[in-house]
């Protein structure tokens, strides 16, 4: 603690001296002990902040790692093409799709049931009578007209909220407008049978119905096997692939064109995966290399020669090295990564890509079965990061947190000392320096007894 001077000045000059600067410095000293808690909260909550960073970053390895290990992620996904997509339109091939080649021919495409009545000039005529509807084998369901439907438009409002599976519509032309049906079923089994006893009452005319488009399933033929299909959107024949039926195959040669369907994995999509994972963890290396080094001010980095830095780097290291058990790949390597001198990894894409040819299930057993490098790596992700309540960055991070509570604590205490030792200096200092400040006078009054008493007067005074 350093030394506080207090310049009285003459003893009997009455300038007294400047109390708060005194005790500024009298503080200023006291809180020298606060100094090495400070300078160890200031380091530890630097700390804090690059081991929070090294555990985001960390967190978007693993978002990555799930990708790859989860079995509905990239690995399952399919894409896949049509020979003719005038003909077949491939909508979507799901993580159930197998790779492989189908052959098609469309025979015919298939249609929905609809009819319509006869036109009236003018749509807003009154209406009576009534209109049974039937889709397919099911119940007919009849439509009786009075005043709450008795237009083609109240009509058509009262069929399409009566859940009859039909939708109803007005057309208008040059010829007038009509009530138009179509039946909400495609296929054979969505026909419609209608009866209409409607009559425009304005005119006294009858609005017999017509029927349009017969219900008719697709056919097609699927690897050899004749299909029917109720839709031309076809789902239920290859197992996870939907596909659209646009046209008939057409006559090439006196034969119907057979299209070729080809489902194949999304290699695509897992090399931009697996690089996105290079990228991320290199992201980590790289924070962690930067750690190694000093600032900018030539201090060391917060985590320089830390315990937790080095268990980081040697387990993620030792990791991302480890041998694979299961399948025929052994480890990382073959799959394109090359470990660099820092640490970092180099993707060979055409080495993955030659990989995910020739093995595509060897690929997905490295990522996914049990006891698989992907499944050790991500446990080893979940061991070192602070998404987990018991990663090693979140028990590094609580064990900081406990430190910088105390040195908060430690200097939140003594904070309230000093500023109670101020508060007391102040006082005392302040009656001290009314004493130095009213020596003169006390020493004229006893002059001037003096004086009175002696007839003694003191030529200083």
């Amino acid at each position: 603690m350093g030394t506080v001077g207090i310049s009285f000045g003459s003893p009997i000059g009455g300038t007294g001296f400047n109390v708060s600067q005194t005790v500024s410095q009298i503080v200023a000293n006291l809180q020298n002990v606060e100094t090495p808690w400070n300078t160890q909260l200031s380091q530890t909550n630097a700390q804090d902040t690059a081991i929070s960073s090294l555990g985001t970053l960390l967190s978007q390895v693993s978002t990555d790692m799930s990708n790859l290990t989860n079995f509905q992620g990239v690995l399952a996904g399919k894409q896949g093409s049509s020979s003719d997509p005038n003909v077949i339109a491939l909508t979507s091939a799901s993580s159930s799709a197998i790779a492989g080649t189908h052959t098609i021919v469309v025979n015919s495409l298939a249609s929905t049931s609809s009819g319509y009545l006869n036109a009236i000039t003018n749509a807003s005529d009154t209406l009576s009578g009534s209109l049974t509807i039937q889709v397919g084998s099911g119940t007919p369901q009849t439509i009786t007209i009075n005043s709450t439907n008795n237009t083609l438009a109240t009509l058509s409002a009262a069929i399409n909220s009566a859940g009859i599976g039909v939708n109803a519509s007005i057309l208008t032309d040059a010829n007038g407008s009509r009530l138009s049906l179509v039946s909400g079923t495609s296929g054979a089994s969505g026909g419609l049978t209608v009866t209409s006893s409607v009559t425009d009452a304005t005119t006294s005319t009858a609005l017999a119905y017509n029927a349009a488009t017969a219900g008719s399933n697709a056919s097609l033929v699927v690897d050899g096997v004749n299909i029917s299909a109720t839709s031309n959107t076809v789902s239920t024949v290859i197992p996870g692939v939907t596909f659209q039926l646009l046209a008939p195959s057409p006559v090439v040669s006196g034969s119907a064109e057979t299209v070729q369907v080809q489902i194949l994995n999304n290699n695509t999509a897992v090399v931009s995966s697996i690089s996105q994972l290079v990228s991320d963890y290199n992201a980590v290396i790289s924070a962690v290399n930067a750690q190694e080094t000093n600032n900018t001010s030539g201090a060391p980095e917060a985590l320089f020669g830390t315990p937790t830095l080095a268990m980081f780097q040697e387990q993620l290291l030792s990791s991302i090295n480890q041998t694979n058990t299961q399948g025929n790949i052994g480890n990382t390597t073959q799959l394109g990564f090359n470990v660099n001198t820092d640490g970092t990894i180099s993707l060979d894409t055409s080495t993955l890509n030659t990989e995910l040819n020739q093995d595509y299930s060897g690929v997905v057993s490295f990522f996914q079965n049990s006891g698989s490098w992907g499944l050790g790596f991500s446990t080893t992700l979940s061991n070192l990061g602070n998404s987990s309540p018991t990663g090693m960055l979140t028990l590094d991070l609580s064990s900081n947190n406990a430190i910088i509570s105390s040195l908060n604590q430690n200097i939140s205490s003594e904070n309230l000392l000093i500023s109670s030792q101020q508060s007391s200096l102040t006082t005392e200092l302040n009656l001290a320096n009314q004493t130095l400040q009213s020596i003169p006078a006390n020493l004229n009054n006893m002059s001037e007894i003096y004086s009175a008493v002696t007839g003694y007067v003191n030529p200083t005074l």
